[in-house]
């Protein structure tokens, strides 16, 4: 009997992926074990391997095909003794339906809205809609036309009970065409002969989504500090003269990275996440770093940071850093992470402001190293300094708790030896 290939979930926030490469071809026989294709996911490029084994009789989704949904075949497999698919399952689109936690929305028909109230007239016909503010931005946030929904307050004034009782969702107002993304209203584009149109990627779909959700819902607060970083750029020259006999060479970075990891396991409220029904206070302390590629940005995790040698967090570094700008990065190396690292100094930025990326409660920015004339005991002296900015989640940490955790993070930086013990 032959078995349907399916498009799998390969990471908890994806629905859909776009088919890269095929690595088999009609005919060809495959183990279990062997890698098949190649699905770009809404964080990276993954090998799927085959769990079955048999003779590729059908590839149903082209190379390169995009949006394709979690659970759609992709592929049809043939058992033993079998020589052609069965019509049947040759008929078949694209098979099983995603699991409930991923699955699209439905697209069944919308249900009839509620007969509207005799004042509130349906939005279509032009006449004004009768609720009061509260319920407008309610419907607003939750996608809920307000046509659709029948007013209980005087005159059939439509209040905030009437909304919250409305399906999310439920009879949503056609979006009109200038609308960029929830929330964001802007001009349509006007274009001219030269203009380029570059389709979203997966990523770049994924980070604007994220970063709009992170800046509308979670209060920021910023903490700016400069730090002297003379004494670990010494330190990280002594460091190298040792670790590029070994063929390791240690980053700045890198050493900020471990200074990062050992405050906060020094303040374990600082390393937790907002849910809410709880706050979660994380055992391990997993720093993410942000990495640049040309599909978007992307953070590999070094896990237990606090725990690793310089030597050995270059080493991991360096590695997660290349493999992220290919695409080759694994599930447990980005998924996860209480706390990012964003560094912009290679290029010159003298300082700015993050977006902490949900659900962590902070991130770092980190500037450039310059030199700057500062007062030294009442003596002005040239100094290299580093600007560094804490973007901070108030629902999770307080503003006195940041400044802790940076007076603590200073110690390290311009001690490094702290590091160490």
């Amino acid at each position: 009997m032959s078995i349907n290939i399916l498009m799998p979930a390969l990471s908890p926030t994806m629905t859909e992926g776009k088919l890269a490469k095929w690595h088999v071809k009609v005919g060809d026989t495959v183990k279990s074990g062997q890698v098949m294709c190649e699905i770009e996911t809404d964080k990276a490029t993954m090998e799927v391997e085959a769990v079955d084994e048999g003779r590729i009789g059908q590839i149903v989704v082209p190379e390169g095909a995009e949006g394709v949904k979690v659970n759609a075949v992709i592929a049809i497999l043939l058992e033993e003794g079998e020589k052609s698919v069965p019509a049947a399952a040759a008929a078949a689109p694209t098979a099983a339906p995603a699991p409930p936690a991923l699955a699209p929305t439905p697209t069944a028909p919308a249900p009839k809205p509620a007969t509207p109230a005799p004042q509130p007239a349906a939005a279509s016909g032009g006449a004004r809609i009768v609720a009061s503010p509260l319920a407008k931005r309610i419907a607003a946030d939750k996608g809920v036309n307000l046509a659709g929904i029948k007013g209980s307050g005087p005159n059939g004034r439509i209040v905030k009970a009437d909304v919250e009782s409305a399906k999310p969702g439920a009879a949503p107002a056609a979006a009109p065409t200038a609308r960029a993304m929830p929330g964001v209203r802007s001009q349509p584009i006007c274009t001219a002969p030269g203009d380029t149109r570059i389709p979203h990627t997966a990523i770049r779909k994924v980070i604007a989504r994220r970063m709009l959700e992170s800046k509308q819902t979670v209060p920021h607060f910023y903490l700016t500090v400069e730090f002297e970083i003379d004494a670990l750029l010494a330190a990280r020259q002594a460091i190298n003269t040792v670790a590029e006999k070994k063929g390791t060479k240690v980053s700045v970075n890198d050493m900020i990275i471990k200074a990062c990891a050992k405050a906060l396991r020094d303040h374990p409220d600082c390393n937790a996440s907002w849910t809410e029904d709880e706050m979660v206070q994380y055992g391990a302390v997993d720093i993410s770093v942000a990495v640049a590629t040309d599909r978007g940005l992307i953070t590999p995790i070094v896990r237990n940071a606090d725990m690793k040698g310089l030597a050995q967090i270059a080493t991991e570094m360096k590695d997660l850093a290349a493999r992220a700008k290919v695409g080759k990065l694994k599930l447990d190396e980005f998924q996860g992470g209480g706390f990012t690292i964003s560094n912009l100094g290679m290029f010159g930025v003298k300082d700015f402001a993050a977006i902490i990326n949900p659900p962590q409660a902070m991130i770092l920015a980190v500037g450039a190293g310059q030199e700057r004339v500062v007062a030294r005991k009442g003596q002005m002296v040239i100094r290299t300094m580093m600007d560094c900015t804490l973007a901070v989640d108030h629902r999770v940490v307080d503003g006195a708790l940041g400044a802790q955790w940076l007076q603590t993070l200073r110690r390290y930086v311009e001690q490094p030896a702290s590091m160490l013990v």
